[in-house]
């Protein structure tokens, strides 16, 4: 089994993933501190995060028999991005540096599927399922365990090597190889920097992410109304939020993915609002083809095109686009569209 464990580290590496780690499935001092998430609601609408009961945090009741979890680290960082420059320019729109390339979910799951093949060729066939942020599976806690970083405080995993922009993906198995040696601490020491940045302070505390504040959750997740109180701290963010990543110092050890299917299509690395907004929902389902972004659906993309819209400088050009979707056949639409306008129309006044 230690000689397995050694060539399931080397195929992993062969395979294109940057790290690959092994541990048990003792997931119980992170339980406590998922549950007690749970019961401040600081989910929010996120109800699967508590629908499968203590089979997250439990892996051998999710996939019965699981004794090992193989946890796979992947780089996602797309070169010459330039994050800060598209915040700092109003006019256009910032979507996380992970889905400007081809939705991760399913080169992750191909590539571990090719690492499993690796190991059934080298023994007998054995049991597994392979995941991908794709089942009630704590990944980040994992990872901690299996020794690929330590969560930070913002509560995102970090690499003292690699920073944090890379994605994970797990094997369940009923291999009995060795471990690894988690990371024993948090290397985080007095920085608090990612609280500071925080544009919705949803890092309510060190390790403590109140993720109905989050940029993210807002973006993404949330399929309603966007609360009023937190639109205009949302700036030009129309698909999640990386100044927590941005201004974490263990990020200057990041790389530049070579992965050609996470670097941006579209160029929607630094997009113009007025362009998005003007996509029909034929386009939108178009220009996403394969990407993660089209998960939140048109109306939602519409929805957080018009608070960026909003936050911009008084623009007769953003007035007139916001007009033409004032008849928009969703209610949420026309609500952030609405309220878009009046924050014009205040500048205007402004001026």
């Amino acid at each position: 089994m230690q000689h397995l464990a050694t060539q399931i580290k080397a195929w992993g590496l062969a395979l294109g993933f940057q790290q690959i780690g092994i541990t048990d499935t003792d997931l119980s001092r992170y339980e406590e501190r998922f549950l007690e998430w749970l019961a401040k609601g600081f989910h929010g609408t996120m109800d699967y995060m508590q629908r499968h009961g203590t089979k997250r945090t439990r892996p051998a009741e999710l996939i019965p028999g699981t004794i090992r979890i193989i946890s796979a680290r992947l780089d996602y960082l797309p070169p010459d991005t330039d994050c800060m420059d598209v915040l700092n320019n109003p006019a256009k729109g910032y979507i996380s540096r992970y889905a400007l390339g081809r939705d991760y979910h399913r080169l992750m799951r191909k590539r571990l599927m090719l690492l499993v093949e690796k190991i059934q060729t080298a023994i007998q066939p054995f049991g597994y399922r392979a995941f991908s942020d794709s089942a009630p599976v704590m990944e980040k806690s994992i990872a901690e365990k299996a020794g690929l970083g330590f969560v930070g405080k913002h509560t995102n995993l970090i690499n003292t090597k690699a920073g944090s922009w890379f994605f994970l993906g797990e094997i369940y198995t009923d291999l009995p190889l060795p471990i690894d040696n988690p990371q024993e601490r948090s290397h985080c020491g007095s920085c608090h920097a990612c609280m500071d940045i925080c544009p919705t302070q949803a890092i309510i505390g060190p390790y403590q992410l109140d993720a109905r504040r989050c940029i993210s959750y807002l973006t993404i997740e949330l399929r309603e109304s966007i609360p009023v109180e937190l639109r205009r701290l949302m700036g030009n963010r129309i698909y999640g939020c990386d100044d927590c990543q941005l201004v974490c110092p263990w990020n200057k050890f990041a790389k530049p993915t070579q992965e050609k299917a996470f670097h941006p299509r579209q160029n929607l690395q630094a997009p113009r609002l007025l362009d998005l907004f003007a996509w029909t929902e034929a386009e939108f389902l178009q220009y996403t083809e394969g990407s993660a972004i089209r998960r939140i659906g048109y109306e939602c993309w519409l929805r957080n095109i018009a608070v960026a819209l909003g936050n911009a400088p008084y623009d007769a050009t953003i007035v007139q686009a916001l007009q033409g979707q004032l008849d928009h056949p969703s209610a949420m639409v026309r609500e952030h569209v609405e309220w878009a306008l009046a924050e014009q129309y205040q500048k205007i006044a402004a001026l």
